[in-house]
């Protein structure tokens, strides 16, 4: 049995499901664009570069893993609904990093440019990361196994 994200997905038990890869591989590349930003934070601004990078990142996975864990459920139960969950989450997405926008605009905590800059690089990282993971793998539509 392989792993590679090249073989086909099915339902079987001991192949990954797309949803796993996608968390896996999509998470690690972003935890690692995140550690270059925290990284070019401390170096820039010291202390809340840092904690204005590690924010970020955090926020970013925990944002994208959540949505994808429930998009993924709502796949296997009920796939008519996809588009529109799919598309809810992302407005929840995006209403919750504007109220923190709003409520971290004169925070002194953390450094708030490090914070959006790793954001919106973190994001365009997990979402490559998506792209490739749902290009280079092969979803059966119609389960082979399944009687007619």
């Amino acid at each position: 049995m392989t792993n590679d994200a090249s073989a086909p997905q099915s339902a079987s038990a001991g192949s990954p499901s797309v949803d796993a890869l996608i968390l896996k591989r999509a998470g690690l590349v972003t935890a690692l664009v995140g550690a270059i930003g925290i990284a070019i934070g401390t170096a820039a601004f010291g202390g809340p570069g840092a904690i204005g990078g590690i924010f970020a990142t955090l926020l970013v996975i925990a944002f994208f893993s959540v949505g994808q864990f429930v998009l993924g459920s709502v796949l296997r139960s009920n796939p008519q609904m996809a588009m529109t969950v799919a598309l809810t989450i992302y407005l929840v997405k995006i209403g919750i990093l504007f109220v923190l926008i709003i409520a971290f605009a004169e925070t002194t905590l953390f450094n708030t440019r490090v914070f959006a800059g790793t954001i919106v690089a973190c994001t365009i990282a997990w979402t490559i990361a998506e792209v490739w993971v749902f290009a280079r793998t092969k979803v059966l539509y119609v389960d082979p196994e399944a009687g007619s």
